[in-house]
């Protein structure tokens, strides 16, 4: 996925380009005062190579699971989409107060205790702690380094459960 920040009518925002296509819509910080935000749609990748899961993801590459109705509807559905999105959020402003997670080797546990309790009934409740942990941190790892380039390119990996984070060409 290629992530770039652009200026578009004085507003800063993120565009995702996979294959040359612009995936999902541009993102601003949807704040007053900037926090990077704009970036986060890497959480999802995150969770999609690590875990195996992103509802959001499935969506904007409309590979939701349409030839199995209850599957669709429960674990790719609206309310799978919020959760996925309620946890970026809810992640991400613990991260602020600590620096993006830039220090930090291993997450508390009642944070990730919170986080696994959120996904309760989704096809990710079996998902071990570690592997939430793992998710999280590399998720960040690659935030930051899109926060310091404003670009790149992100490679999630689903076989090999990885993320990376590769400057874009003209920033090499």
């Amino acid at each position: 996925m290629h992530i770039v920040e652009t200026h578009v009518a004085g507003r800063t925002c993120v565009i995702q380009l996979c294959n040359g296509v612009e995936i999902g819509s541009r993102l601003t910080d949807n704040k007053i005062v900037e926090d990077d935000y704009r970036f986060h749609d890497v959480f999802h990748l995150a969770n999609a190579a690590i875990l195996g899961w992103s509802p959001c993801l499935r969506a904007l590459f409309k590979v939701k699971r349409k030839s199995r109705p209850e599957v669709d509807e429960t674990q790719d559905g609206a309310r799978a989409i919020l959760i996925e999105e309620g946890l970026s959020t809810l992640v991400f402003h613990h991260a602020l107060r600590l620096n993006y997670f830039a220090s930090i080797k291993s997450l508390d546990y009642s944070l990730l205790k919170t986080v696994q309790d959120f996904v309760t009934g989704y096809e990710v409740d079996q998902c071990p702690l570690w592997q939430w942990e793992q998710a999280i941190l590399k998720g960040f790892e690659v935030f930051r380094k899109l926060r310091t380039h404003r670009r790149g390119v992100v490679t999630a990996d689903l076989n090999e459960r990885s993320i990376t984070f590769a400057p874009a060409l003209n920033d090499r």
